[in-house]
């Protein structure tokens, strides 16, 4: 039920939280979230420029082909003409240099082994490739 613009359930009494933006598709909503990512790391490369670590274009890893595509070609078409242009903030630091959008299919993200629950061949693996040892074995 919607009461003026916040969603209510049965189950709680709480309202859920309201979205900034509606999307239609999951590419749009992996393309917003690369414009996301994309803001912090140019955040972070500028903090590291500040300490006089300077850094050229930033890898930023997607598992999503259609989100890669859509940041690379400038041109707008019916897939993507209703995004809002905020979310063209990935593309315009591509262009610029200052990024690149780099394919890693599922199986390769590292970022599971904060947010999935593992079994344990795939936690080791993931521990590793992150360069991370187990303490005991130091």
């Amino acid at each position: 039920m919607m009461i003026k613009g916040k969603v209510w359930t049965k189950s709680s009494t709480e309202p859920c939280k309201k979205q900034n933006s509606i999307t239609l598709s999951t590419v749009e909503v992996e393309y917003i979230s690369l414009g996301s990512c994309c803001a912090q790391i140019l955040w972070i490369r500028q903090q590291l420029n500040d300490f006089g670590k300077t850094m050229h274009k930033v890898p930023i890893y997607c598992d999503n082909m259609n989100a890669i595509n859509i940041s690379k070609n400038p041109v707008q078409h019916s897939r993507t003409k209703h995004i809002e242009i905020r979310h063209h903030f990935t593309r315009d630091h591509m262009l610029k240099g200052d990024i690149e959008i780099d394919f890693v299919d599922t199986f390769h993200q590292l970022a599971d082994i904060f947010i999935k629950p593992l079994n344990k061949e795939q936690f080791c693996r993931i521990r590793k490739d992150l360069g991370m040892v187990n303490a005991s074995e130091v």
